[in-house]
Formats: structure tokens, sequence, C-alpha cells
């Protein structure tokens, strides 16, 4: 991954279960823009643990010059516009997002995108982290959307073995 724009809750799940550190080491620079900080920021203050990006060094917060060009998707969030908009402004950024609509949108876009188990995924081929399957067990303890099969197709490409039975 070279330029990254992330989403919430891909900085949210990899927080939570304590993989956010593997961003700096996949990425070259990361951006997230305002209303991604403002969702972090609701969420702390609600109770949530979430990073406090302002502690984080390795992270930009960089607004988009405008979000003229998806006023007509009215179902994104504003996060997710927000990154759609920024991701638009750079050369070839790598979008981080798990929204499935904001995900088609991006395609739509041609917007090269992965999602939080992408990340995974690449820190694992990269010997970052020994195995994905204690990390996918973390992301369903906090409700991450995650079907069987998916798991057993994620753990099948980096070679490991489905604990669960798929």
């Amino acid at each position: 991954m070279a330029e990254v724009i992330c989403n919430t809750s891909p900085l949210q799940y990899l927080y939570q279960a304590g993989c956010l550190y593997l961003l700096p080491q996949l990425a070259g620079r990361i951006f997230v823009p305002p209303a991604v900080v403002e969702e972090l920021v609701a969420g702390i203050q609600a109770g949530v643990a979430l990073p406090d990006l302002s502690q984080l060094d390795w992270i930009q917060i960089r607004q988009p010059a405008s979000l003229a060009v998806l006023a007509l998707v009215r179902d994104l969030g504003p996060g997710e516009s927000q990154v759609l908009a920024l991701a638009l402004e750079l050369p070839q950024p790598l979008v981080i997002l798990d929204d499935l609509l904001a995900r088609r949108v991006a395609a739509a876009l041609h917007l090269p995108l992965t999602g939080t188990l992408g990340v995974l995924l690449s820190a694992k081929r990269r010997g970052l982290i020994k195995a994905i399957a204690p990390i996918l067990d973390k992301f369903q303890a906090l409700q991450f959307r995650l079907s069987p099969q998916t798991r057993a197709a994620v753990l099948a490409l980096v070679g490991e073995e489905d604990r669960q039975g798929g």
C-alpha cells in the first residue's frame, strides 16, 4: 500500500482488536477526512473504545476540496462520502472501506480499494502477523459482520485452517 485513505470502521475494528499498528507498516501515508475524525470523536465521547487520531502522528487529516461529485449518492454517510471525494483528488490512493454501498461507489469510480480484511491479508502476506484466525475471532466478538463463508475464504487465502468449521 502506498497512499491510503481510511474510513471509520477499519480504524475502529483494527484498534479494538489491537491491530491498528499494522496500518503504518503497510502504507506510505494514511489520510483521514474530517468526517471520519468527527465520527471517532463522537464514539469516544459516547464511551466507545476508539483511537484518538490526535495521538497518532502517522495519520494525516485532510479535507477534500469538493464533495459535489458524490452529491447524487444519498445513502453514503459523511465519512464514506469524504473518503471517496478525497480519493478522487489523489493520484491512485488505496481506499479502505467496509461499507458495501461505499465499496460499490468506489468500484464504479475505478478507485483501488480494500477493506479491514484486506488489511489483515496484506499484513499476513508480509509477515507482520502470524495468524489471521485469532484476529477474526476478536472481530466477531466485536460484532464485525463476517459470514462463515467469508471467514473460510480469508483463512484459505493464507493457508490457515478454520478452527470454527466455517
